[in-house]
């Protein structure tokens, strides 16, 4: 696959240390056996997100999303960004807390379940990093389709593409000729 120009590259807030040692100091206190190992998340947790946040990588291009992270197990996804159907920012009681915002890249073909969706917490600005790769998703199909269309519901209920040029010119026509018409009617 070529190298694409890179058109914006995901920055991620420092909170999200925070957030990650929080989120598993609560589960350790959650489950009652995970008490004994709060010291361990304390001493070595902000090593060992350090590491993460260090290979965490969302980069968008001209026609992909790459997502980098693992710290023993290595994800690297690169989607298309015509696959993309949508991006879901979502934000629970504890990233409001700190800020943060995580988005869930949904695409078509995608099988949910375990690993099913790309998520990725912590970036800055997600809102615009969204923005952005929503945009660049929609010129590439503009630019591919060469035209406008649009799905409209036939009188069957079957919904058909309208290609809205095509329109236009058979509008324009039927007024020529309806000014046509009404020259010769003065006449």
């Amino acid at each position: 696959m070529p190298d694409h120009r890179v058109l914006r590259e995901a920055a991620f807030d420092p909170a999200v240390k925070k957030y990650f040692i929080i989120g598993s100091l609560l589960i350790c206190v959650v489950t009652l056996i995970g008490i004994v190992l709060i010291p361990v998340v304390l001493i070595v947790g902000f090593k060992i997100i350090q590491v993460y946040l260090d290979r965490l990588s969302c980069v968008l291009t001209e026609h992909t999303l790459e997502l980098k992270k693992g710290i023993v197990n290595r994800v690297e996804s690169t989607v298309p960004l015509g696959k993309i159907t949508d991006l879901h920012m979502y934000q629970g009681p504890l990233m409001r807390k700190f800020g943060l915002w995580g988005l869930r890249i949904e695409t078509a073909g995608q099988t949910v379940g375990a690993g099913g969706l790309l998520r990725v917490v912590g970036i800055v600005d997600t809102p615009g990093f969204r923005k952005a790769v929503l945009d660049q998703r929609d010129r590439l199909e503009n630019r591919s389709s060469g035209r406008r269309s649009s799905a409209s519901t036939g009188p069957d209920g079957a919904e058909t593409e309208i290609d809205e040029a095509a329109v236009l010119v058979e509008i324009r026509d039927a007024i020529l000729r309806i000014e046509r018409r009404l020259g010769e009617d003065r006449a």
